[in-house]
């Protein structure tokens, strides 16, 4: 009696270790199914590449920043001259053509000053009040002439200038039509001189665009007498880079 029931023991050990085996020797075979996969998805030959194209382009407006600076012995005596100032500042700009959209108070500060001597607290003498305006020109036939007649008026500085386009999508374009024949003539290049044909664009992806010319200074202190001031837009230059990914063939 004990001799069949340890045989029935054992013969239950047996069958529990085969289905023990038999999960694992089928994990194993998936494995190395996938593992033999694996490879297919990767027999492709492909090229990478990257190619620029460029556009130069006159620029069409301009963005110019206007200060005025006054003094007085108490912070409302300079904020009373100053604001008289920037008015008449605002106005000439207005008269010339500048829409009011396009003129926008970007700084203003009042400022105690004092006097400094070795051995003494420092003494308040006054109050500076600095106003300053970024102003959008869209005719730059009229740029000039803004400079002078907000220095005129009453401007004790000009900051700087910048140019710009107001729609640089045909630029942007023209300058993507450029890198996309760039990316065609080197990887067909690279393709005939490895000993392989182009099959297909993979992926395409691009980067750069317009950004607005940098901010050139431009000291300029108010004068009594105000020659013409000749300003020279130049040309800008729209960049975009692109990227690429070619499947070849022998």
């Amino acid at each position: 009696m004990k001799a069949l029931f340890r045989a029935a023991a054992l013969g239950a050990l047996i069958v529990a270790g085969s289905a023990a085996v038999a999960p694992a020797q089928a994990q194993t075979q998936g494995d190395a199914a996938s593992s033999m996969a694996a490879p297919t998805a990767f027999q492709a030959t492909t090229l990478s590449i990257t190619s620029t194209g460029e556009t130069n382009i006159a620029p069409d407006m301009a963005t110019i920043t206007l200060g005025v600076t006054t003094d007085g012995a108490t912070a409302a005596d300079a904020l009373k001259a100053n604001a008289a100032r920037m008015t008449a500042v605002i106005a000439s700009l207005k008269h010339g053509g500048i829409e009011a959209r396009d003129i926008q108070t970007s700084g203003l500060n009042v400022n105690p000053q004092y006097v400094y001597k070795e051995g003494e607290a420092p003494r308040l003498t006054g109050y500076q009040v600095s106003n300053q305006v970024t102003v959008i020109v869209r005719d730059l036939a009229r740029l000039g002439q803004a400079l002078d007649t907000t220095v005129s008026a009453g401007a004790t500085n000009v900051g700087g200038i910048s140019f710009g386009l107001q729609n640089p999508d045909a630029a942007e374009d023209a300058a993507r039509v450029d890198a996309v024949k760039g990316l065609q003539h080197k990887a067909e290049l690279y393709a005939r001189a490895s000993g392989y044909r182009i099959v297909r664009l993979v992926t395409l992806s691009e980067g750069g665009g317009y950004t607005p010319g940098p901010v050139m200074p431009m000291a300029m202190m108010a004068r009594d007498k105000v020659a013409s001031t000749p300003v020279e837009a130049g040309e800008l230059k729209v960049r975009i880079d692109v990227s690429a990914t070619y499947e070849m063939a022998r």
